[in-house]
């Protein structure tokens, strides 16, 4: 053991003791304190800036531009401990926990009812796992049949065949829990592929009523959980069923963000020394923490727990399971598997009963994720006649075109601009976030609105919509995303440094609650240029390779909380979105979780999304020269081919010719 020194985290007011020389995000993250890192650690993105006071080393990053590296201000992923440091921990650097949780419930709770009443047709309540409780007679000197075959035998006279092997935990404590039991047990059997029953528990008493699974949408920032009642729905009563099965919700930060803000980034980290062990230890965690919310709100035993489905992308999978996901991001990007095998939660560290088994959703491509395969399930694409374009936009915009007959789907790399990463004062959809932003064309004053009408921190992705769009509303920027320098506003200036690039002021010091200046700079406009860019393009050439245009698409479904806060008429507007009817437009919010949810009531749907997943064409765009040509096209506000958006183009030269106007008049 070494030298041990001591770290206090402020304003957290939390302590802990450390071995000397140990990384201080590493340290932060040990102790549950989140501190922003886009980049993974690699002192790229200047977000865990922290202060410190004390014995420190710290690396300088030359990527960084404009840092303050005096009077203390460090990065905390370029700094070890060499002696008792305090560490103040500055708003803009945290990760707020509490306010998200807030929005991440009321979100799931509203979207559950709309989909098991309208999106998803037909589906049955039957588990995959379930409980059949039976009375055994005791073993006489006539009737001296083994106790598992005992049991076998009655299961068959209750109409449960094809009864399998069972775990050995069961056989293990079988003898006892029979005799104890007085012969009346409840058993719990998972339904095979091959049609066989698999008996995977056994337990005293009648327990039928108290059947439970747990389902997780492991998000690459966010991961959600909810605890459901097997035996509460009726196949009769569907509409009624989520006011009793949805017994509990809980979410949290996924706490491999400290290790990196992207899948990119995280699968660099895991190639490091240790680094995949540690990624699944901190999800595990992060999982682990949820289901403890999870049977705290509800008073469930742990061994009640039946069933676990858990659904991801690709990366955020593999490196749940501890499978190197090195192989990702180098060409020919081949996962490892899109089909996995049910998993003993015992085996990957998640703290259940040893009888649980995850299901994980399969996936179909590097970059497209069993999160995907999911968002069709619960949307109900794969059962309609109408052609739907299906987006998840995120770090990695995942996107599918199709309907029962056909899908086709492809990721782009769009970035984290949306999410906060790249972005100057970007930040994540939490309280201070700027979210609206509305400007005056005349006096190029911004009205702005922030989550939780809290003091600014920074803008989340909506915010930033509104903010392109507005600006190019009121000429602050051109079509080129360039800022007009000869406007008469002092909100226009220099970036700091830089001569050559300017900056647009959002927010004064004074009013905001990091106590600097909130802009939004050339640098950060070209980002999300390229994020929408990329979007759009992935869209474009979907719709192309089926040999379609866009006006053949008859619904537009668009996933994740950032869909839900989108102002529609200001994403077509900067050509995020293609420009279709608003009535063709429908926001799900967390499509992934209300897939893991109807495939935990229904072992048809089970198959179904295997048969989703298989049905689903991936079109690699990394491989395709068309897309970097629909992304170069569409590097432009809203786009270089006015064709593609006639109306929007039309009615923003109406807006500007009416502001002109009315500026003519006024002079």
């Amino acid at each position: 053991m070494g030298d041990k020194v001591k770290v206090k985290f402020l304003p957290f007011e939390r302590e802990v003791e450390v071995e000397k020389g140990r990384n201080l995000l590493d340290i932060a993250m040990d102790v549950g304190i989140h501190i922003n890192a886009s980049c993974g650690g690699a002192g790229s993105c200047g977000k865990c800036k922290v202060k410190v006071k004390g014995k420190v080393e710290s690396k300088k990053s030359p990527k960084i531009q404009d840092w303050e590296w005096d009077e203390g201000w460090r990065l905390a992923c370029q700094t070890t401990v060499q002696g008792d440091v305090e560490v103040f921990i500055p708003v803009e650097s945290q990760i707020e926990k509490s306010f998200l949780k807030k929005e991440i419930e009321a979100e799931v709770h509203v979207l559950s009812a709309k989909t098991l009443r309208e999106l998803v047709k037909g589906w049955e309540i039957d588990p995959a796992v379930y409980k059949k409780y039976v009375e055994l007679p005791p073993p006489t000197l006539d009737d001296n049949l083994a106790d598992l075959e005992r049991v076998i035998r009655e299961l068959k006279k209750e109409g449960v065949d094809k009864v399998t092997s069972p775990d050995y935990n069961v056989i293990r404590k079988m003898p006892r829990l029979l005799r104890d039991a007085d012969w009346k047990v409840t058993t719990t059997l998972v339904s095979l592929r091959s049609g066989f029953q698999k008996l995977i528990n056994i337990e005293k008493g009648n327990t039928e009523e108290r059947n439970y699974s747990i389902v997780i949408d492991l998000g690459t920032t966010t991961i959600f959980g909810q605890l459901l009642n097997l035996r509460k729905c009726k196949v009769e009563e569907v509409p009624s069923c989520e006011e009793g099965a949805i017994l509990a919700e809980a979410s949290d930060y996924n706490a491999q963000i400290s290790y990196g803000e992207d899948v990119i980034t995280r699968i660099i980290y895991s190639q490091r020394p240790g680094g995949l062990q540690r990624l699944q230890e901190v999800v595990v965690n992060t999982i682990n923490g949820i289901i403890d919310e999870l049977l705290s709100m509800t008073g469930i035993e742990r061994d009640e727990i039946s069933h676990m489905v858990i659904a991801g992308n690709t990366t955020m999978t593999q490196l749940f399971l501890g499978v190197d996901p090195k192989y990702i991001r180098e060409e020919p990007y081949v996962p490892t598997a899109v089909f996995f095998p049910p998993v003993r939660a015992k085996d990957v560290g998640i703290n259940l009963g040893e009888h649980v088994y995850i299901y994980v959703f399969p996936c179909v491509a590097s970059y497209v994720g069993g999160d995907i395969v999911a968002g069709v399930l619960g949307t109900g694409i794969f059962q309609r006649d109408e052609i739907t374009l299906f987006l998840d936009i995120g770090t990695n915009g995942e996107i599918v075109l199709g309907n029962k007959d056909w899908l086709v789907c492809d990721a782009c790399s769009a970035g984290p601009a949306f999410e906060g990463g790249t972005i100057k004062y970007g930040m994540r959809a939490t309280r201070g976030a700027i979210e609206k932003v509305l400007i005056d064309p005349f006096t190029y004053e911004p009205t702005i609105m922030t989550i939780g009408r809290a003091k600014p921190r920074g803008i989340c992705g909506s915010g930033m919509i509104d903010a392109l769009a507005e600006m190019l509303k009121a000429k602050i920027i051109d079509q080129n995303g360039k800022i007009n320098r000869d406007l008469p506003t002092d909100r226009i200036r220099p970036v700091k440094g830089s001569e050559n690039q300017y900056e647009y002021v959002l927010a004064w010091a004074p009013q905001t609650a990091i106590g600097r200046d909130i802009s939004i700079t050339e640098v950060d406009i070209e980002n999300l240029m390229r994020t929408k860019a990329a979007i759009y393009a992935g869209c474009k050439i979907l719709v192309d390779k089926v040999g379609l245009t866009f006006d053949a698409v008859e619904k537009v479904i668009i996933a994740g909380g950032f869909g839900k806060h989108i102002h529609l008429e200001n994403a077509i507007l900067i050509g995020l979105l293609p420009e279709l009817p608003y009535e063709k437009f429908m926001f799900v919010g967390n499509s992934c979780l209300l897939g893991t949810k109807l495939l935990s009531f229904s072992k048809k749907l089970m198959e179904e999304a295997e048969r989703i997943a298989s049905m689903m064409t991936h079109i690699e765009l990394s491989a395709d020269r068309s897309f970097y040509d629909e992304f170069v096209a569409a590097l432009f506000l809203p786009h270089t081919n006015f064709d593609y958006f006639p109306n929007t183009v039309r009615e923003l030269e109406a807006y500007w010719g009416r502001i002109e106007q009315a500026k003519r008049r006024s002079a």
